[in-house]
């Protein structure tokens, strides 16, 4: 006993970096959402003493999450109120009478709501929107989504409410003793990126895909196909008869297999005999499911409660948020099957389908869910904070007499907090009091709005970066990287932290990126001697603004599954993109300081 302590005692730093590498590990594996990582990162320093425990507790004094949680809530108001149905309205409206105009001003429109909002909510308001002008302008809406998604990125940039990561950058710096950033300190820079970006993405057009994504209905031109399962019931008619000779299997309906006593087979079924209880794996288009729930020889999808029924209730589609906790479990062991009674009768995936059956297959983020229940069940679906509704926005009772409260909120946070007057902080807490005081949002649905995945990820990593310092891991790396920096040259560093910020955040949690760097940051700019301030506005928008992949930041998973776009799209347009964004960003930080 008396050796692993001493051994913790000599080593504290270097066991503080081997800690942090599994973490990157973890993260890069995705085994466990990077929110649990984090968790068990922190977990793994307080263990072995390196974090003790009132350490651990400080960071929920970190003002940082907070704040996040407080924006969240302030967003839910203005789309709970119908501030921005009521937008959205606008924009097409005018897209009617001159559509390609129409694109200009949503792109400006973009920026400055994600200046100030989540951008998460933005997107999937204009997805739907963007679909709609392409038919408007006859342009190929694989070409607007993209952009739109990269436009609303940019404009969270350019303010220091536009995004969580911002926010706990912030907060970290102003705890290692910075001048705390006002709202506006970052714009500047922000802007110099956008306008940039936005310039960059006109001259990149040609990089853009054209052809059609296979979204249906409003989102696009083809047929969008669900995995599902048939089972068939103890007073089928079908039991007994032949596979092949089902005349449901045809064009809309695709035999992908048989499941029996859970195995699969997937060859030679023409001539198999049905079964009670047999599964039969389809691919299906959305008519022919709907058609398919009304037949009483089976029964449809999945349920953790077999006496749920598909014929019952009403259905809704709802995508799978990329925060959502279920993240890479499987579908039967999804929460709201269980909690609700509902059934699960059909699950689209971008670009190719799920498997190997429903039960079994592992949930990713942007995942579209056909469920049926009753329509208490489809009123708590529409309020989980996880799963993103269709039509959402359209199927709830908007409170639009409360509309000019949540923007006289908003427009409060952001004066009060660029004048100075009081901090960003209690600016926004205030905010969330009086929304809830003249009932512009429900206190549930204001719990609804906070996206907890966020917050327990930032509490979580800020004791990880709490731990490093103090074990002695960021002094240790910080060594190791000094003798390099020094004989580079000044403005170079700005550069240099930009693009690791980038490159690692198009691979891992952004948040988590943030606030592993900043402590890290602002020490190694200490020991060489300079303004700790340029290189932490070069992380907070490098950890942002991620075009490259499609977990590059939460909505360009989002668009990724809308327009049914390759990986490969997201990379053709996003490495010049970042190249494009992050050049403008550190030129205006070196000339501007």
């Amino acid at each position: 006993m008396h050796f692993i302590t001493a051994l913790l005692g000599i080593y504290r730093a270097e066991i503080g970096l081997f800690i942090l590498a599994c973490m990157f590990v973890a993260f890069v594996r995705e085994r466990y959402s990077p929110t649990v990582v984090s968790v068990l990162g922190a977990c793994a320093f307080a263990l072995l003493g390196l974090l003790n425990e009132k350490s651990l507790f400080s960071v929920f004094s970190n003002s940082a999450p907070l704040t996040v949680g407080a924006m969240f809530v302030l967003s839910g108001a203005l789309i709970r109120t119908g501030t921005i149905n009521r937008i959205a309205e606008l924009v097409m409206a005018r897209a009617q009478k001159r559509p390609r105009l129409a694109l200009v001003e949503v792109a400006v429109g973009t920026v400055l709501l994600s200046a100030f909002l989540n951008n998460t909510p933005v997107v999937v308001l204009l997805i739907p929107i963007m679909f709609r002008l392409a038919q408007a302008t006859a342009y190929p809406v694989k070409k607007l989504l993209i952009p739109m998604n990269a436009v609303a990125v940019m404009g969270g940039c350019i303010t220091l409410i536009g995004t969580s990561t911002n926010l706990i950058v912030a907060g970290i710096a102003a705890e290692q003793g910075m001048q705390p950033f006002g709202i506006f300190d970052i714009t500047p820079y922000g802007l110099a990126g956008t306008i940039a970006g936005v310039v960059g993405l006109a001259g990149l057009s040609f990089l853009l895909p054209s052809d059609p994504p296979s979204i249906a209905g409003e989102n696009g031109g083809n047929v969008q196909e669900y995995l599902t399962e048939l089972v068939v019931t103890p007073d089928s008619e079908l039991v007994g008869r032949e596979i092949g000779g089902l005349s449901l299997l045809g064009r809309s309906v695709t035999l992908l297999g048989l499941k029996r006593a859970g195995e699969i087979r997937r060859h030679d079924l023409d001539g198999e005999e049905l079964h009670v209880g047999d599964r039969l794996i389809v691919r299906a288009d959305g008519t022919a499911i709907m058609t398919l729930r009304e037949s009483g020889d089976f029964e449809l999808g999945i349920a953790a409660d077999s006496e749920t029924s598909a014929r019952e209730g009403t259905v809704i589609e709802a995508m799978v948020a990329p925060s959502h906790p279920s993240i890479g479990e499987r579908l039967i062991d999804i929460p709201f099957l269980h909690a609700l009674r509902v059934r699960l009768i059909g699950i689209h995936r971008a670009r190719h389908l799920p498997g190997p059956d429903l039960a079994d297959t592992r949930v990713r983020g942007a995942d579209r869910l056909l469920v049926a229940g009753s329509d208490d069940a489809m009123r708590s679906l529409k309020d989980n904070p996880n799963l993103i509704g269709v039509d959402i926005s359209r199927t709830r009772a908007f409170r639009p007499r409360k509309a000019w409260i949540a923007i006289l909120a908003m427009a409060a946070v952001v004066i009060l907090s660029a004048l100075d007057v009081i901090g960003i902080g209690l600016a926004a807490f205030i905010a969330v009091g009086v929304i809830l005081v003249t009932r512009c949002i429900d206190a549930e649905e204001a719990w609804a709005a906070i996206d907890g995945d966020v917050l327990i990820l930032i509490f979580a990593m800020l004791a990880v970066g709490l731990a490093l310092e103090q074990a002695g891991s960021v002094a240790l790396m910080v060594g190791w990287i000094t003798p390099l920096m020094q004989v580079a040259p000044q403005w170079s560093l700005v550069f240099i932290v930009y693009f690791a910020a980038l490159i690692l955040s198009e691979l891992l949690s952004n948040n988590a990126v943030a606030a592993l760097l900043t402590p890290l940051t602002i020490a190694l700019a200490h020991q060489l001697g300079t303004d700790p301030r340029p290189l932490v506005i070069a992380l907070m928008i490098g950890a942002s603004a991620c075009f490259a992949t499609p977990i590059g930041y939460q909505t360009n998973a989002l668009v990724y599954a809308a327009g049914d776009y390759r990986f490969a799209d997201f990379v053709r347009i996003g490495v010049p993109l970042n190249l494009i964004v992050g050049g403008a960003v550190c030129a205006a930080l070196v000339i501007l300081g």
